[in-house]
């Protein structure tokens, strides 16, 4: 982890209002990170990459908090409130640029999926219903999209021409 996702993870916690909600947007913000990160053809070193999250998590959240312990967060329905939240949202698009908004509902059912294969436990839940009606809004949109480029061809094109 670079001192530039450091920074900008610590600026998001910042932005909490209490110090749970600061909490949690600081172990989401470096969850997707951490998931972000492993989306790459090169090898990773798993320990490295482990020890400096636990790092920055210990510096700002003190001992009993691990990027372990941040995933198994991001895996439960606590983590949905922070998801649907317009403010989070906003901040993370603001500040965290290098793992896009869009991306999250796959970062998550990525660590569904790995929680799956670890625990054997169920996926379904909270986060999973809140990915899938992410990706349907994602859907309605492009749908939406297309009908608007289908009225405008059949309107003569983009300028009625």
């Amino acid at each position: 982890m670079d001192t530039v996702i450091k920074d900008k993870a610590l600026a998001l916690m910042r932005q909490g209002r209490t110090r749970v909600e600061a909490t949690d947007w600081l172990r989401v913000t470096l969850g997707l990170y951490y998931l972000a990160g492993l989306i790459k053809e090169e090898a990773i070193d798993f320990k490295k990459v482990d020890r400096e999250y636990n790092k920055v998590i210990y510096q700002a959240l003190g001992p009993g908090h691990t990027i372990t312990s941040a995933l198994q967060f991001m895996s439960g329905a606590k983590v949905v409130p922070v998801l649907e939240s317009p403010r989070f949202m906003a901040a993370f698009a603001e500040l965290c640029t290098e793992v896009p908004v869009a991306s999250i509902p796959f970062l998550l059912s990525l660590n569904l999926g790995v929680a799956k294969n670890i625990s054997g436990i169920d996926i379904a839940g909270p986060v999973y219903d809140w990915v899938e009606k992410e990706k349907d809004k994602e859907k309605d949109k492009e749908k939406a999209k297309q009908k608007a480029g289908a009225d405008a061809d059949a309107a003569g094109g983009p300028a009625g021409i």
